[in-house]
């Protein structure tokens, strides 16, 4: 019999920060994961709260554990009180980060495009880089260089 320290976030938020020596095992993997474990074990389960520590709790008690506790406060409360917290090296980019990357992207693909293939995909880059109709009322150079261009495509 031994003790074990669960913690049941998802990898990005352990990656972020978590206590020394926990495992990750995501609560909606629970179930899977605890088939494998000693039914004797003392089991301390974490989260960021302990919401769904307690969910992760209540799911264990069903497959026969019993020596089950739940950090109260979950992460936040450990990091509250100024305990130590370990992060991983290589963390996931958050999803802020994620959406800025490909809009960014997708700005520069479609001035690309404008330039090389058609004056039309500064359109695109108006939609993306600002929000549509937004971007042609505040930059109205923008409908007139639109505007100027299709005059010039049905000359040709």
């Amino acid at each position: 019999m031994h003790t074990r320290l669960i913690d049941v976030r998802q990898y990005p938020e352990f990656a972020a920060a978590h206590i020394a020596g926990s495992e990750l095992v995501p609560l909606h993997t629970i179930e899977k994961a605890c088939a494998a474990w000693n039914r004797d074990d003392t089991i301390t389960l974490v989260c960021k709260s302990g919401r769904r520590a307690v969910t992760a709790r209540e799911t264990l008690a069903k497959y026969g554990f019993q020596n089950l506790t739940v950090l109260e406060g979950g992460v936040d409360a450990w990091s509250a009180a100024r305990k130590p917290l370990v992060s991983l090296s290589r963390k996931p980019w958050s999803m802020e980060r994620q959406v800025r990357a490909v809009a960014g992207s997708l700005v520069l693909l479609t001035l690309l495009l404008a330039f090389t293939v058609s004056h039309y995909f500064f359109a695109a880059t108006a939609f993306v880089g600002a929000r549509g109709q937004d971007a042609l009322q505040k930059y109205p150079q923008i409908a007139q260089f639109l505007a100027a261009g299709s005059a010039v495509d049905a000359d040709a």
